[in-house]
Formats: structure tokens, C-alpha cells, sequence
């Protein structure tokens, strides 16, 4: 039987992990032939975020480096699965849908697939300047790589299968690491797709930085494409 490495980076998310946990879909990934591993990247939490995910079933693995990419990191060199799903520990990403995409990925041969918030999403679940800044970010992506595939360059769920992430030279130890994964993704010629999700209001506190967090994704853009 294969097996699935969930991947999730959390912060003081004491409030919503043990129902993220719990709502990872095992028997039903199981019933495909996948066995699951839930890995928690404790990021740092002065919260009970990591006893909590190791109560309900999760590996936790102590990243006490600040940084959503230095926690990602962590957690792809800890994966032992065949496939890597990833998402946040705030209730936004809809992980039920798991069997449904490791299915696509497996069936139509594909080495990453990522997630589209922004087809559908609504001012309950993101607010319009953080909306806005997406799409702007999205199109910086699209001139700058001609052929961007996605359309949605920030989402933080994707899956795809462990062994592309030694091909990717993904270097952010912060917010960018999502887009920066999706252009090595592109470049490298793997086989990509994108699906829309539903994207839900976040429980717990707000950790994006608005205007610092997009400027920084914005520059180091430009900085990619130039050392390329």
C-alpha cells in the first residue's frame, strides 16, 4: 500500500488543529489504497498547538525557526509518504477532499497540483485587499513566466509526489515559498494542474502582514526571475 504525508505548518493554532486532525479523511484514503501520516510543523507555538495535534493522531516536528517556509521544509525532508498533501491548521483548506485529488493526481499521472481559492471565494473567507493582492501577485507570476499555469500563486494547498521536491530549488524561508514552488514547478516542465476549493473563514488569529507580506512576495519575484 502507497502512503500519504499530510503536511501542515502551524503557529498558535490551538483553536482549530485538533479539528484540521480529525478531519483528515484516513479510512476514506485508505479505501484507495493509502496509507496517511499526519505531520504538524510546530513553528514555534507558545500554545498547546503541538500537544494537541500529537493527542489526535499527529507526528509533530519541531521547526523553532520562524518562517512558513523554513516550517514546510521541515516537514517534506520528515515525509515518508509516496505523495505529499499540504494545507494550513486554520480550517481554511478543505482536507475531505484529499481522496478526490491524490484520485487525479494518480490517475491522470500528474507530479503537482495546487489549489484555486479565488474562483470562488467570498468577503466571509478573505478580505478584499488580501483578495486583491493575490490576483495582483497572480498576474506578476503570468508576465514574468510566460505560460504560468495557475491562478492562484499564493495558495497554500497542493499535492504532489515527494520524489519532484529534489528537482525544486526552492530557497524562501517565509510567506513566498508558495510561489516560489509553483514556478520551479512550471519551469521544470512537470506535469501541473489546478483545481478550484472552497476557502473558509480562518479560526484563531490572523498572521499575514498585508502590505509587508505582499511587498516581500513581490520583490522576491523579481529577484527569481533576474537569478534565472
Amino acid at each position: 500500500m502507497k502512503k500519504l504525508s499530510v503536511v501542515i505548518p502551524a503557529l498558535n493554532e490551538e483553536e482549530a488543529i485538533e479539528r484540521v486532525v480529525k478531519g483528515i479523511p484516513v479510512k476514506e484514503l485508505k479505501k484507495i489504497g493509502f496509507n496517511t501520516e499526519i505531520l504538524v510543523i510546530d513553528n514555534g507555538s507558545t500554545d498547546r498547538t503541538a500537544q494537541i495535534a500529537s493527542a489526535n493522531g499527529a507526528r509533530v516536528i519541531v521547526q523553532p525557526v520562524r518562517g512558513y517556509g523554513n516550517a514546510y521544509k521541515s516537514g517534506f525532508s520528515n515525509a515518508e509518504g509516496d505523495i505529499i498533501a499540504t494545507g494550513d491548521a486554520d480550517m481554511t483548506y478543505p482536507f475531505e477532499r484529499l481522496p478526490e485529488f491524490v484520485k487525479l493526481l494518480e490517475e491522470e499521472k500528474i507530479d503537482f497540483l495546487s489549489t484555486d481559492r479565488l474562483k470562488e471565494v467570498t468577503s466571509k473567507s478573505m478580505h478584499w485587499t488580501h483578495n486583491f493582492g493575490n490576483h495582483f501577485l497572480t498576474r506578476i507570476c503570468k508576465i514574468l513566466w510566460p505560460g504560468f499555469p495557475f491562478n492562484d500563486s499564493q495558495s497554500g494547498m497542493w499535492v504532489f509526489r515527494r520524489q519532484i521536491w529534489q528537482r525544486l530549488k526552492v530557497t524562501s524561508p517565509g510567506m513566498p515559498l508558495s510561489q516560489e514552488l509553483k514556478v520551479e514547478a512550471y519551469t521544470r516542465k512537470l506535469k501541473c494542474k489546478e483545481i478550484p476549493i472552497e476557502y473558509r473563514a480562518r479560526v484563531g488569529k490572523v498572521k499575514l502582514r498585508g502590505v509587508r507580506d505582499a511587498i516581500g512576495n513581490t520583490l522576491q519575484l523579481f529577484k527569481k526571475r533576474i537569478s534565472r
